[in-house]
C-alpha cells in the first residue's frame, strides 16, 4: 500500500521526463508496462503514466485492481464498478479529463490541488501545445470544465500526529531556536539594548534572539524600555 503523500511525491520528481525522439511513445514508463523498449502513434501513455506510479510505489493494487490498461476510459468504467468515483478532487486522487467534449475521457493525471475552479494535476503525456499528447511530465492547471470524472485509490491512511508528539516536537524546535546565535546585523542593536538593561535575558541569562517571544518576554522587554526611558527623560529635565 502506498499514501497519496507518496505516490504525489514520485510523481513531483518525474516531472520534466519527456518522450525521445518527440512524437514516439518512446519513455521509460511505456517500457517498463510493455517490458522493452517500444515507440508508435498508438501507445500514448498518460494512463501508463499513473500506473508506473503506483507500482512504483509498491501499489500496483490500487490501479485498476492490480491489472494493466493504458485505455482511460478502461480505467474509468473500472473505478465507477468499484465505486470509487467522487465529485470533488482532492490531493492523490485521480483526474480524468475530456479536452474534446465528447463526453469519453481522453486523458488522465494526479490531483495535486484543487482550489473550487481550477485542478492543478501532474501527468504523463501531457505539453503546453497537446493537453492529452504532449510527450512530457509535466505540472498542468486546468478549468474545472474539463473534468469528465474524478477517482479515488484506496490510499493507505497518512501517519497522523498526536497532539502529545507535537507538543514534544514544539518544544524541540524551541529549544533549538533559542539556542541559536543572533545575526551579525544586529550586533550594535543588542549591543545598545543590553548595556541599557532593555534585553536581560532568562533566569541564565541567555538573551535567545532567536526563540520566539512570548507576551511576557514582550511585557518585561517593554517594561525594562519603559524604565530606561524615564531615566533619560529625567537625565534631560535636570540639565
Amino acid at each position: 500500500m502506498a499514501t497519496a503523500g507518496e505516490l504525489l511525491a514520485l510523481a513531483r520528481g518525474e516531472i520534466g521526463v519527456k518522450e525521445s525522439p518527440a512524437g514516439s511513445n518512446q519513455v521509460k514508463y511505456n517500457t517498463a508496462y510493455y517490458g522493452r523498449e517500444v515507440s508508435g502513434p498508438n501507445l500514448h501513455w498518460c494512463a501508463v503514466f499513473v500506473w508506473w506510479l503506483f507500482w512504483t510505489a509498491g501499489a500496483p493494487e490500487l490501479y485498476y485492481g492490480g491489472e494493466k490498461t493504458a485505455y482511460v476510459p478502461a480505467l474509468l468504467a473500472w473505478a465507477r464498478r468499484e465505486g470509487l468515483t467522487v465529485t470533488t478532487p482532492i490531493p492523490g486522487d485521480l483526474v480524468c479529463f475530456d479536452f474534446n467534449g465528447n463526453g469519453a475521457p481522453d486523458h488522465v493525471g494526479l490531483c495535486e490541488s484543487w482550489d473550487g475552479t481550477y485542478v492543478t494535476t501532474i501527468d504523463g503525456n501531457t505539453g503546453t501545445t497537446s493537453e492529452a499528447n504532449g510527450g512530457a511530465v509535466m505540472r498542468r492547471r486546468r478549468h474545472r470544465r474539463y473534468i469528465a470524472a474524478v477517482i479515488r485509490p484506496q490510499y493507505e491512511e497518512e501517519e497522523s500526529v498526536t497532539q502529545e508528539q507535537f507538543d514534544s516536537m514544539m518544544e524541540d524546535y524551541l529549544e533549538r531556536l533559542a539556542q541559536r546565535e543572533p545575526s551579525d546585523w544586529s550586533e550594535e542593536q543588542r549591543a545598545w539594548a543590553e548595556s541599557n538593561g532593555i534585553i536581560s535575558g532568562d533566569e541564565n541569562g541567555n538573551k535567545q534572539y532567536k526563540k520566539f517571544a512570548t507576551r511576557e518576554e514582550l511585557i518585561t522587554v517593554l517594561h525594562n524600555f519603559g524604565q530606561w526611558f524615564l531615566t533619560e527623560l529625567k537625565k534631560v529635565w535636570k540639565a
